[in-house]
């Protein structure tokens, strides 16, 4: 089945005694990959309580169409344009003939009036009501409006009747959302990337850092979870936005990225190292800003924590990608890192052309290649790393 890695869905529920195969639809979808958010008609909190939904679905339930604690009570909105999918299940005639003439009557016919999500339908009710020519008349003025419609299927009723009407079962549900969507590079893979500099405290206001933008390693991680990776960015002090659908981690030193880092990949399939972390920092951090009492200041540094080459030292260790900003000799250079850190992939770059820049240069080297990216810009050369990547990943 295909996945619905990072995918968005925004499941409607309508009044129904089908509602209860919703808890189990939500639990597959989250299994599969996706976030989901939950809207519930008044009629829908009668057969299954939103305090399940939100338990199954980790998020908030959404059952009111004004929200005075969303921003200007214009909350519905703002999820309107969330979803990658709107999926009704179950859905009512009721529902399905409101949606028909374009009632914006609560919350959930409001969100399908003002999303440009693709819409898909599983209808639920009656075999007679099913059978109905105005049931039939409203779905098909759905389906040329492009909504999709799932199902029903035939069986035993909860009336006691036999036939069309049935909710299609989650499982099915999941598959026929899954197939809307095609799969990426990296769908399902969980991907840990470091990007920016670390700063390394003197004193209070002084610190000592680098040049690094974070726009490389922002750069991967908005690319990989646009391939359907589950992206987790360890930050360092950057101005940049996180990248859509990736978990950001803020860390300012050497020593926190190099924490947050080992917790992340715990349950990680590749680590891409891409952040310039200091190599040294300061012996003895003073706790009050130094002077300017004297013409020359010393100071004792230490060396940081490698840490690519303790992730790539764990005994469970993911893919491991390193990264080398050389200002010369920068092939021998990389091969020589790659080789002393056991990696199982590094991009080299030239820092001079790379640091601050929009575009970047690079040489892939592996212990069997080498391949050479760009120039082109640091997006641009994002997707062919990833293609590497995979392509490296699937060899090993």
């Amino acid at each position: 089945m295909k996945s619905l890695s990072t995918r968005r869905v925004l499941l409607g529920i309508t009044g129904g005694i089908a509602a209860y195969k919703s808890a189990e639809l939500t639990r597959l979808l989250i299994k599969a990959g996706a976030e989901v958010r939950v809207v519930m008609t008044r009629a829908a909190t009668e057969f299954i309580t939103p305090l399940t939904m939100q338990a199954l679905s980790g998020n908030r339930v959404h059952t009111e169409l004004l929200d005075a604690e969303a921003e200007a009570g214009m909350g519905h909105i703002e999820l309107a344009r969330w979803p990658d999918l709107i999926l009704i299940a179950p859905a009512s005639a009721d529902f399905i003939a409101r949606l028909a003439v374009g009632h914006a009557s609560d919350i959930l016919s409001t969100l399908v009036l003002a999303s440009k999500a693709p819409l898909a339908i599983a209808p639920a009710m009656n075999q007679a009501m099913w059978s109905n020519a105005a049931t039939q008349e409203n779905l098909n003025i759905l389906r040329q409006r492009g909504a999709m419609v799932f199902g029903p299927g035939t069986g035993d009723q909860a009336c006691g009747d036999n036939g069309p009407g049935r909710m299609t079962e989650p499982q099915e549900l999941l598959e026929l959302s899954a197939a809307l969507f095609p799969t990426g590079l990296l769908a399902g893979l969980k991907v840990t990337i470091t990007a920016g500099p670390t700063q390394e405290a003197i004193d209070p206001v002084r610190y000592i850092s680098n040049r690094s933008s974070g726009k490389m390693g922002y750069a991967l991680a908005a690319e990989a979870a646009a391939a359907g990776a589950l992206v987790t960015l360890i930050s360092g002090p950057v101005a940049l936005a996180t990248p859509d659908r990736v978990k950001r981690i803020d860390v300012v030193s050497a020593e926190e990225m190099l924490a947050a880092s080992v917790e992340a990949v715990r349950d990680c399939d590749i680590f891409v190292g891409v952040a310039a972390v200091a190599d040294y920092r300061l012996e003895q951090v003073a706790t009050q800003k130094i002077k300017k009492s004297a013409d020359s200041l010393v100071l004792n540094l230490v060396r940081n924590p490698d840490i690519i080459s303790t992730i790539a030292a764990l005994e469970k260790r993911p893919f491991t990608v390193g990264f080398a900003a050389e200002t010369d000799n920068m092939e021998d250079f990389g091969v020589e890192k790659l080789q002393r850190k056991k990696l199982d992939l590094l991009f080299a770059n030239d820092a001079g052309a790379t640091l601050g820049s929009d575009s970047i240069a690079a040489i892939a080297l592996w212990p069997t290649g080498r391949a050479e990216l760009g120039p082109a810009s640091k997006r641009a050369v994002a997707v062919q790393m990833l293609a590497i990547i995979k392509e490296r990943l699937d060899a090993k």
